[in-house]
C-alpha cells in the first residue's frame, strides 16, 4: 500500500489526529531541505513572556526562551523520534529515555572510579558569534562548563540540595571538563547535562548583564534578536553554527530557517484565529474545544495528540493551620469532585484520569489506577455521602470556606474551578476563587504567601523529580507544604540507587503512599492538540528535547515556501 493510501484510509477512519499521518509525513521528509524563511510559532507557553534570560535566576521557563541560543551538553536525539521510526514523542516536558540522548556540547562522557567522577569530552570547533559590545568570536572551552556550574550554584535561588551530589568541577584541558562526585546520583545527567537548570555561556554575557535580552548570545542555531514583553521573541540563524543534520542520505548544515519567532498571545480566540489564517505556522498546545472546529474549517492541517505533559490538582496546604492538615478533609474534598463525570462531560473523553504524579509515558515507572489500592482509588471515585461524614469526623458538619488561587492564564482552569466549587457546595465547603496573572500567582507559591487553596499544573518532569519537587519538604514546587521526614530520607535512597529495575520498584511505593495523602486533589489529566501546516516540513509535533526546550527541533525545520504560496498564504 502506498503512503497514500495508508493516509487516505487513515483519515476515512478517523485516527489522522492521533498520528495516522507520522508514514506520510516521513515520506514528505525525503523531500530535499530548503533554506529561509520565518517560522511562527504558537509555543506550548503561548500565553506567557519570557521570565528571565539569566540562568542564575533558576527560572523554569528559561530553556523554553533561551534553548535556541544557549546550548548544553546533552540534547534528545531526534533519529529516535517516531516520525522517524523510533519510539521516541519527545513532548515530555522533563524526561529524555536514557536511549535518546545524545551529546550536544558534549561529544562523549564516561564514569569512571578512585574518585568518583564523570569526564566529558567536548566538542571542538564550536564558536560563539560576536556580539557588539558584549564579546568578539571565540571558541567554546570547558572553562565556559566551568563556569556556568559554578555560577548556578552560587545563585541564592538555587533549588534547596540541588546539586548536593557534585564535589567540584575540574578542566584539565579546554576540551574536557570533570565533575568529581560525592556519591552516585540517578538524575546526574538530568542535573547537570539537559535539564532545567544546565544551558552553557560565556562569562563576557555575564560581565555585559545577562538580565537584558540585549546581551544574550550562545553557541546555538539562533540568536536573539528580538524581544517585545507580552508580544513576541525573535530567534535570527546563527551564519557560524557547528551544526549538521543527515537527510535523506545527505549531510546539511542547520538551521535552515532565517528566524523562529515565538508569538505572546493572551486570548485563545486569538491564538486559534492565528492558526486558521495561516498568521502561525505550528500551534503547540490546542485544547480540544477546538479541535473539530480547526478540521472543518482548515483540513489541510497536520496533526498530533498527547496527554498534557503537566498534572491538574488543586493542593491543600498542610503547613499552615487550617483544615487541611487533616486528612480526613483531604480525603472528603477528593471524594465530593465527580472526577469520571469531568472526564464525560466537561472534557468529553479527552481526558485520563490519574496521570499524576507520575505519566503514563514513563513506561514501568506509571502504575495505573486499576494497580492501586483500594484506599487509592477511593480519592477517584465520586462518594459525596463519604466525603459529608469524613467532614463531620473531622469538625466540619456544616463545612468551610477556603480562598483558592487560580491563574487567569489558562483557560481549562477558569472554565474548569467552578465546576469544582459547585461540587464543593453540595457538601458545604465554599471556595472563594482568586484568578491572578501568572506573575503574581507563581510569586504566591515562590514566597509561600499562596492561599490555603492553590489551583494549578505541575510538570510530570521525569519518574524521579516529579516526586521530589512535589513532595520532598522545603521544595519550592511543593505548594501543599507537605513534609515528612521519613519519605524525604527514602526519597533520596531512590536517587542513589544505580539498579533502575530497583528505582522502579521504590519509586512506585512512594507514589502509592503520597497519592493516599492526599496531599492534592487529583483532577483528570486532558489531552491537548499540536497543530501545523503541511508547508511545515521535517517536524512530526515533537515539543521538546530537554527540559522545556524546542530550540533544536526548530532548527531542523524547514518551510515549503511555494507550497504555502500555492495554498493562498
Amino acid at each position: 500500500m502506498t503512503e497514500w493510501k495508508r493516509f487516505k484510509n487513515a483519515l476515512i477512519a478517523g485516527t489522522f489526529a492521533a498520528g495516522a499521518w507520522i508514514g506520510m509525513a516521513a515520506a514528505e521528509n525525503k523531500d530535499k531541505p530548503q533554506y529561509g524563511g520565518t517560522l511562527e510559532v504558537g509555543t506550548v507557553y503561548i500565553t506567557l513572556s519570557a521570565l528571565s534570560f539569566d540562568p542564575h535566576d533558576w527560572n523554569w521557563k528559561l530553556n523554553h526562551d533561551t534553548g535556541s541560543y544557549l546550548e548544553q551538553l546533552f540534547v534528545g536525539d531526534l533519529s529516535k523520534a517516531r516520525r522517524n521510526g523510533g519510539k521516541q514523542a519527545f513532548v515530555a516536558d522533563g524526561y529524555l529515555a536514557q536511549d535518546a540522548i545524545k551529546g550536544e556540547l558534549a561529544e562523549s562522557w564516561a564514569w569512571k572510579d578512585d574518585p568518583l567522577r564523570v569526564e566529558i569530552k567536548l566538542r571542538k570547533g564550536v564558536m560563539f558569534p560576536a556580539k557588539p559590545g558584549v564579546m568578539e568570536s571565540r571558541e567554546f572551552t570547558s572553562a565556559d562548563v566551568a563556569y556556568s556550574f559554578n555560577r548556578l550554584i552560587s545563585s541564592p535561588k538555587q533549588q534547596k540540595g540541588y546539586f548536593n551530589h557534585v564535589e567540584k568541577v575540574e578542566t584539565p584541558d579546554k576540551h574536557t571538563v570533570v565533575f568529581h562526585m560525592k556519591y552516585f546520583h540517578a538524575e546526574w545527567d538530568y542535573r547537570f547535562g539537559w535539564g532545567y537548570y544546565s544551558p552553557i555561556y560565556a562569562k563576557e554575557m555575564v560581565d555585559a548583564g545577562a538580565t537584558n535580552w540585549r546581551n544574550a548570545v550562545g553557541t546555538g542555531p539562533f540568536q536573539l534578536t528580538d524581544f517585545v514583553q507580552g508580544n513576541s521573541n525573535t530567534y535570527t540563524k546563527n551564519a557560524i553554527y557547528w551544526g549538521r543534520e543527515t537527510i535523506g542520505g545527505t549531510e546539511y548544515k542547520v538551521p535552515f530557517l532565517d528566524k523562529v519567532v515565538y508569538r505572546t498571545i493572551k486570548d485563545e480566540a486569538t491564538w486559534i484565529a492565528s492558526l486558521r489564517t495561516g498568521k502561525l505556522d505550528i500551534l503547540e498546545a490546542i485544547r480540544w474545544q477546538n479541535v473539530d472546529s480547526l478540521k472543518k474549517s482548515s483540513p489541510q492541517l497536520q496533526w498530533n495528540r498527547w496527554l498534557n505533559q503537566s498534572g491538574t490538582f488543586m493542593a491543600m496546604r498542610m503547613d499552615v493551620d487550617g483544615p487541611f492538615k487533616d486528612i480526613r478533609v483531604r480525603r472528603a474534598l477528593n471524594m465530593a469532585v465527580n472526577k469520571q463525570e469531568i472526564v464525560k462531560a466537561y472534557y468529553n473523553g479527552h481526558a485520563e484520569l490519574f496521570a499524576y504524579p507520575q505519566h503514563p509515558d514513563y513506561g514501568p515507572y506509571f502504575e495505573p489506577l486499576e494497580s492501586m489500592p483500594d484506599s487509592v482509588k477511593e480519592l477517584f471515585t465520586y462518594n459525596p455521602e463519604k466525603a459529608k461524614k469524613l467532614l463531620a469526623e473531622a469538625g466540619y458538619p456544616k463545612g468551610f470556606t477556603t480562598k483558592v488561587q487560580v491563574c487567569a492564564c489558562s483557560p481549562d482552569h477558569m472554565d474548569l474551578l467552578p465546576l469544582v466549587a459547585a461540587y464543593y457546595e453540595q457538601v458545604g465547603v465554599k471556595l472563594e476563587i482568586q484568578p491572578m496573572e501568572y506573575g503574581a500567582f507563581l510569586g504566591a507559591m515562590t514566597s509561600r504567601t499562596h492561599a490555603p487553596a492553590y489551583f494549578m499544573n505541575s510538570g510530570h518532569v521525569n519518574p524521579t523529580r516529579t516526586i521530589h519537587k512535589s513532595f520532598i519538604t522545603g521544595e519550592m514546587w511543593n505548594p501543599a507544604g507537605y513534609t515528612d521526614p521519613k519519605y524525604d530520607e527514602r526519597m533520596e535512597l531512590v536517587f542513589r540507587q544505580k539498579d533502575e529495575a530497583v528505582r522502579i520498584r521504590m519509586l512506585r511505593e512512594l507514589t502509592r503512599e503520597i497519592l493516599d495523602q492526599a496531599p492534592y486533589v487529583w483532577m483528570p489529566i486532558p489531552y491537548v492538540y499540536t497543530a501545523w501546516w503541511p508547508w511545515v516540513k521535517n517536524y512530526g509535533g515533537e515539543l521538546r528535547v530537554g527540559a522545556v526546550r524546542p530550540g533544536p527541533i526548530y532548527a531542523r525545520i524547514w518551510l515549503d515556501q511555494d507550497m504555502k504560496k500555492k495554498m493562498g498564504f
